[in-house]
């Protein structure tokens, strides 16, 4: 990347405050995927190891500017601990006298987290002030919050206006995986999109139509494609002030050459319950009764066929309800696919939320080229965005 990175600045005897992104899934307290927090810890390791003092800061959740005690930090600042084997000490604010003491306190080698920086309205609106307060805590600025990059937020943006600001490891790895994709991936090059909604999903659609030989699509969004066609999907979820939108995408592939695959038969359900009975069908025998809840059988095999013909493959968004067992094989087989493809030499670039808690539950995330940790900042990063956090950042050839 052309931006400095943590590699070329002195941390020694600094204190450095990281922005990470540890925005993890949280049910009742108990956080359900450290995907986030393991990914940022070989940047903290490596600041702590080289002498430095960290002061670690994220958001959760969206507390819109106020104190939400269920979206406190203290359940990240406990797994992070158990992963560093280490105490990790919080603050009670992320700005403040009690803050200012606690910094102040710091030796080389010592972390602190302070606590959700939404809970400060100034963090979203990114208040000058608010900046110019979180960088008075640290001499150096790291981003490793790839997750946050496409805003231009306090913590992302604004502070680094006032400190010399460099990328942390997961923001290098991160922009070169994906700069990966946008210059010269190996082809063919195909893209799996799924989720629940085309909406969303546009820009970066359009985006890839220039740079893919396939793309396949899958979840409930693949419902408004197949209604553009012209199918009746019962009570699917289909975005009817989408359905122009979809017609011209297809129509854009159609006049670039480009594979558009959606599904030809479907497991459909009558309600999204974990007790539903489900059954196969084709795409044209949807009863009125039934929703789609994941991609059939011949499907499966029409896509992975043709995913064996890739070299470069992206993937955003499940083919399913995954969350709901019986709701899972398109998405799982999907994974499991890509794997092995993987294995065998090809470039799988998985991005997106539900994608990688997928890969995650399955276990093959480590065998995936990259997994992001940013679902809507690898989304614009594809469809060649300037992303703010990482426009802000020192370039390579700036004076240290």
């Amino acid at each position: 990347m052309d931006k400095k990175t943590v590699r070329d600045v002195d941390v020694t005897g600094k204190r450095v405050f990281v922005r990470a992104d540890l925005n993890v899934p949280l049910d009742d307290g108990r956080i359900t995927d450290d995907t986030r927090i393991r990914a940022s810890l070989p940047t903290i390791v490596y600041l702590l190891e080289r002498g430095a003092s960290v002061v670690l800061a994220s958001h959760l959740g969206r507390p819109k500017g106020k104190v939400n005690d269920a979206l406190r930090l203290k359940p990240v600042a406990d797994r992070l601990s158990q992963l560093l084997g280490r105490p990790v000490r919080m603050t009670g604010d992320a700005l403040g006298p009690g803050v200012q003491v606690a910094v102040d306190k710091l030796r080389p080698g010592d972390l602190l987290m302070l606590e959700n920086l939404r809970f400060h309205a100034e963090e979203e609106a990114n208040g000058e002030e608010f900046s110019k307060s979180l960088a008075g805590l640290a001499d150096v600025y790291v981003d490793d919050a790839f997750g946050s990059a496409h805003r231009a937020h306090a913590s992302t943006e604004g502070i680094t206006h006032f400190l010399p600001s460099v990328a942390g490891l997961l923001m290098e790895r991160e922009v070169d995986a994906l700069s990966r994709l946008l210059e010269r991936p190996p082809k063919p090059f195909h893209a799996i999109i799924g989720g629940a909604k085309v909406t969303g999903k546009l820009e970066v659609l359009e985006a890839l139509l220039s740079r893919c030989q396939a793309i396949l699509v899958g979840g409930g969004m693949a419902n408004t494609f197949l209604a553009a066609k012209g199918h009746a999907l019962g009570k699917s979820l289909v975005e009817t002030d989408q359905i122009d939108n979809a017609q011209r995408i297809m129509s854009e592939a159609r006049r670039k050459r480009v594979r558009f695959m959606v599904p030809t038969d479907v497991v459909i359900a009558p309600q999204i319950h974990y007790r539903a009975q489900t059954q196969v069908v084709g795409i044209d025998a949807v009863p009125k009764e039934m929703m789609v809840v994941d991609i059939g059988p011949h499907t499966i095999t029409a896509y992975t066929d043709h995913l064996a013909k890739a070299k470069t493959v992206f993937w955003n968004g499940p083919m399913g309800v995954f969350e709901v067992k019986q709701f899972a094989e398109g998405t799982n087989a999907i994974a499991r696919f890509l794997a092995d493809q993987t294995a065998k030499g090809g470039i799988t670039v998985v991005g997106g939320g539900d994608s990688v808690a997928a890969v995650e539950q399955l276990g093959v995330a480590d065998r995936m080229t990259h997994v992001s940790t940013g679902g809507g900042a690898s989304l614009e990063f594809l469809e060649g965005k300037t992303l703010p956090g990482i426009a802000a950042l020192d370039d390579c050839q700036a004076a240290a």
